[in-house]
């Protein structure tokens, strides 16, 4: 007799000071398994040339997306240098149904609203440290994107960042990206398995209780 219900989707959310690997994470993670959604924020900023609604951004007016905070419609929200940005729910839940996980990259404050949400019970959170302060501040440096300015206040932001690194879940150190990424897999296989994700198991087990007493 299978398991035939679907199990719950999961809500992964990735956290790390930027330069730490959390985006290349995700990248590789989304490659590894299809069926992951991930999580496209709403914003009130206005869309850049090539970019496309529902794809890079789901683009509001200021009024709909506090109409849409208000409602709770939001699992996580913040306002960036005067536009808003967060993870509308709906998607989520919907995903949620069909048994598929989807995947945030957001950082600590979208993670706490996140585990804090109506969803956060199915939340799993997971921090990417660096190996070393001097580690990190030569991949930023390596990107040849920002000024001596914008980095030095990259790094003083990571220190502030990595002291929330106790609220996750779980912890992993970049100092190898094949074996972060192996070891996200790990714990992906090992919440995808928790009991309690499994709504047909206890049907599962009355049918070997059963099938025992009528052999």
């Amino acid at each position: 007799m299978p398991i035939s219900q679907p199990r719950r989707g999961l809500l992964i959310i990735l956290s790390s000071p930027s330069g730490a690997g959390k985006s290349t994470l995700a990248r590789r993670i989304m490659a590894w398994d299809p069926t992951l959604r991930f999580s496209v924020s709403a914003t009130t900023r206005a869309p850049r040339e090539g970019e496309v609604d529902g794809r890079e951004y789901h683009f509001r007016s200021r009024a709909a997306f506090e109409a849409m905070v208000a409602a709770g419609e939001m699992l996580e929200h913040a306002e960036v240098f005067g536009n808003f940005y967060g993870s509308p729910r709906g998607p989520v839940e919907a995903a949620m149904h069909e048994g598929r996980d989807t995947l945030f990259d957001v950082d600590w404050q979208g993670g706490q609203q996140i585990k804090a949400s109506v969803l956060g019970k199915d939340a799993v959170s997971v921090f990417i440290l660096p190996p070393s302060m001097a580690e990190l501040e030569h991949r930023l440096r390596s990107r040849a994107q920002d000024s001596d300015a914008v980095i030095r206040d990259r790094m003083a932001k990571s220190l502030a960042e990595i002291s929330h690194w106790p609220e996750y879940d779980y912890v992993l150190v970049n100092d190898d990206i094949d074996r972060a990424e192996a070891q996200l897999k790990t714990i992906l296989a090992a919440e995808r398995l928790r009991r309690d994700r499994q709504p047909g198991l206890t049907e599962f087990v009355r049918g070997l209780s059963a099938e025992f007493a009528g052999s």
